[in-house]
């Protein structure tokens, strides 16, 4: 069985959803671990800067949805990483304590240029999030 991972903001429609698209892309088949991501307050779609970003790097997240956050979803739930939304104030159900957050800025509302400087941290941070679990897993 694997462990899963999953990457929360408050609408799941940028920061998450890339999040999730390069960890499960750039972590190995053969890995003991698989990302998901989710919302406190989902949007009814992707932001479409933030499509157009991931396919710059040959990554289509487009078919992506954004889903909700809720007992559910965190049930068997390994590692929580917020996306720095203060996702504690804004969800509606008990989150736990073990919450690591990454405090990225929000890529509603910004220019093309700026979706990708978030973009690129979200990358570098997801390679050093897969290097650490190679090394205690």
């Amino acid at each position: 069985m694997k462990n899963r991972i999953i990457f929360v903001c408050v609408h799941n429609a940028g920061r998450s959803q890339m999040a999730k698209a390069f960890f499960n892309s750039l972590i190995s088949k053969k890995s003991k671990w698989y990302a998901e991501s989710a919302g406190t307050q989902p949007s009814e779609s992707l932001n479409p800067i933030v499509v157009e970003a991931m396919n710059e790097l040959s990554i289509d997240i487009s078919a992506e949805k954004p889903r909700a956050l809720n007992f559910n979803t965190l049930t068997g739930t390994d590692r929580l990483i917020s996306m720095g939304c203060n996702i504690q104030e804004s969800c509606p159900i008990n989150l736990r304590n073990d919450i690591e957050d990454w405090e990225l800025e929000d890529p509603k509302n910004q220019d093309i240029q700026k979706v990708r400087e978030i973009r690129d941290i979200i990358k570098i941070k997801v390679e050093n999030l897969i290097e650490e679990l190679s090394i205690t897993n």
